[in-house]
């Protein structure tokens, strides 16, 4: 099974040679030089600054200088270190704890965020960008940025609860505030997307609606609502946008709703009427089209919360029946849930054959409804000892597969289902893939899952299998196409910010991090041994003096006495060359601590 949609497009008659694969110009010779030299760039600097240092040696005194920051050092005593020590480990001890905090809030360290769009330019990292226009790769980049930006549309939530009798209520009892702002003003575009045209200015109320659906103020809405009844008692629109934000209980809100809908039918009818005189009017019955099913699906919405199971799915059925082109609104995944509410699995399978299909997008609901009715035949009698000792029948391996198709398109659905992970009020809008659309999911779809016995269990044995058969999800899916990297940032505007988004896969900790806790760590460690043992530190970091000093005897003479061996022969002082006598004041300076035994001499 392969649920890849359609990824080639047929190629335009009269398309450029760059756009054609098999006919890309062949590049000029600046170009080809442009190219080698990006992809040697960092090599040859590195070179080319070596050369000129060695070039540079005897100009600059590399040697002298090099000689006078070894005695320096040496010099050093350990209250030196222990401050030297404290600085760094506080230092990257501050660094450490600002990446971690940037790491969690945005997904990626900084310092490697910084390097790679400000460094990497600079080390020649901008050469894929003079691949050949038609080149496989640059293809495939561009496939995959399609791929991307389809992936991460953000879908109406087909469950939004209502805001006045569900939201509303949820932050006064918590004093939270369930939707972010992004969500409402998807909303808010949804709004003037399904409930204005451009012929509003003909009614007057259609006019102060207009204005009500940019309103950012829930108050402002509600009163120009009131405001469009006192000019037109059948605005539709207004009873929508009362029923919506002013209702605090559902009873309320189907009771504004049935008054919409007595209202949107009648004006539903004028514009059949009158929709072939202008392309004006075939607009407005566009728009009254919408109003009318938006009013039919939260009638029927207000049904099953009510419990009226039966009348939501007819409603349901009749409005998938009558408006057949709307399956973008995603009714059956309404009818999903009602079906599974009645128990009414043959019906379930039904809709299922319609909608689980190659050519349609899919979604948390279908996948996972598909793998509960496969799992509903095994469940009951499924145990993993059973299964490991003789084996996983046919029945049981349809379970699993379909367990693991579900998990590959949403990861984030089985924590909620399995309660691993607190569920929050589903919002407005989804993430198809996403933590938001598991959430969605799993707020109204677990119980359908512990309603059946054995689903869990099966479930939680199995749905960890999936990640074996995608070991790197970001760049290929077993039947899905790779899991989007996206998700993370769409999730993280559309849910609240108590809310822990659930990350897929899990990132890693960023090199950076590691290397400045590793640093931190140590260099206190050193500051505090330093501190509290100075002598045997001062031992260990003049340990490196006495070797230095032993290579004095190797470039002594052999054929000259010791007494007057430096007259005529330069010599290595501290592993340098050092043209003075060996009696000169400027050795006995460097030399006064030596012993006998250092030199190699016998004290005879």
């Amino acid at each position: 099974m392969a649920d890849r949609g359609g990824v080639g497009e047929a190629a335009a008659v009269g398309a450029s040679p760059a756009s054609v694969p098999g006919l890309n110009p062949t590049l000029g010779w600046r170009e080809r030089l442009r190219a080698g030299l990006a992809g040697t760039g960092a090599s040859l600097w590195f070179v080319a600054g070596l050369g000129l240092l060695y070039a540079l040696r005897i100009p600059l005194r590399l040697c002298e200088n090099l000689a006078a920051v070894t005695v320096f050092l040496n010099s050093l005593t350990p209250k030196f270190y222990v401050a030297l020590t404290g600085t760094s480990s506080l230092i990257s001890g501050l660094i450490f704890i600002f990446e971690w905090w940037y790491f969690h809030k945005h997904g990626t360290s900084f310092i490697e965020q910084v390097s790679v769009s400000h460094l990497q330019p600079l080390m020649g990292g901008t050469e894929s960008s003079i691949s050949e226009p038609g080149s496989p790769s640059r293809n495939r980049e561009n496939e995959t940025s399609r791929q991307n930006l389809s992936e991460c549309k953000v879908w109406r939530n087909p469950l939004n609860l209502f805001r006045g009798a569900e939201y509303r209520r949820y932050t006064w009892v918590t004093g939270k505030e369930p939707l972010t702002y992004y969500d409402m003003n998807l909303s808010a575009q949804d709004h003037q997307t399904f409930f204005t045209c451009d012929t509003d200015f003909l009614r007057p109320s259609d006019t102060v609606m207009q204005k009500a659906w940019r309103e950012r103020n829930p108050p402002a809405r509600i009163k120009a609502a009131y405001q469009a009844l006192e000019l037109n008692n059948d605005c539709a629109t207004a009873y929508v946008l009362l029923a919506e934000e002013e209702a605090t209980t559902i009873v309320d809100a189907e009771r504004l709703f049935k008054q919409a809908l007595k209202a949107g039918e009648t004006i539903y009818r004028q514009s059949q009427q009158c929709q072939h005189q202008s392309p004006q009017h075939e607009a407005q019955l566009r728009r009254d089209t919408n109003v009318l099913v938006y009013i039919k699906r939260r009638l029927a919405m207000c049904a099953r919360k009510l419990g009226r199971i039966r009348e939501a799915v007819k409603i349901m059925r009749d409005l998938m029946k009558e408006f057949p082109p709307l399956t973008m609104l995603n009714i059956h995944e309404n009818l999903l849930e009602s079906l599974l509410e009645l128990q009414a699995y043959p019906d379930v399978q039904a809709v299922l054959a319609k909608y689980d299909d190659i050519s349609l997008p899919k979604s948390a609901a279908i996948c996972y409804t598909a793998a509960l009715l496969k799992t509903r035949t095994v469940s009951e009698k499924f145990s993993p000892e059973t299964a490991s000792r003789r084996g996983l029948s046919t029945a049981e391996i349809n379970a699993v597969e379909a367990i693991h198709r579900a998990v590959e398109f949403n990861p984030h659905v089985p924590k909620y289902l399995l309660e691993m992970k607190s569920l929050i009020l589903p919002p407005e809008h989804i993430l198809k893939r996403g933590d938001s659309e598991a959430i969605a999911y799993a707020f109204f779809h677990l119980q359908h899952w512990k309603r059946i016995e054995g689903a869990l269990n099966l479930l939680q044995c199995t749905w960890e299998g999936t990640f074996r058969m995608i070991p790197y999800p970001l760049e290929k899916g077993h039947l899905f196409y790779p899991y989007p990297s996206c998700t993370e940032t769409a999730d993280r505007e559309l849910l609240p910010t108590f809310h822990h988004v659930s990350v897929y896969p899990k990132k890693e900790l960023p090199l950076f991090i590691h290397f400045t806790a590793g640093f931190c760590s140590s260099t206190a460690m050193i500051a505090i041994l330093t501190h509290q043992f100075p002598e045997i530190m001062g031992i260990f970091a003049k340990a490196e003096l006495k070797p230095k000093k032993k290579m004095l005897i190797n470039y002594i003479p052999k054929n000259e006495n010791t007494e007057n061996h430096g007259k005529t022969s330069p010599y290595l002082v501290l592993g340098l060359w050092c043209p003075q006598p060996w009696a000169s004041s400027g050795f006995e300076e460097n030399t006064q601590d030596l012993k006998s035994e250092d030199l190699g001499l016998s004290s005879g």
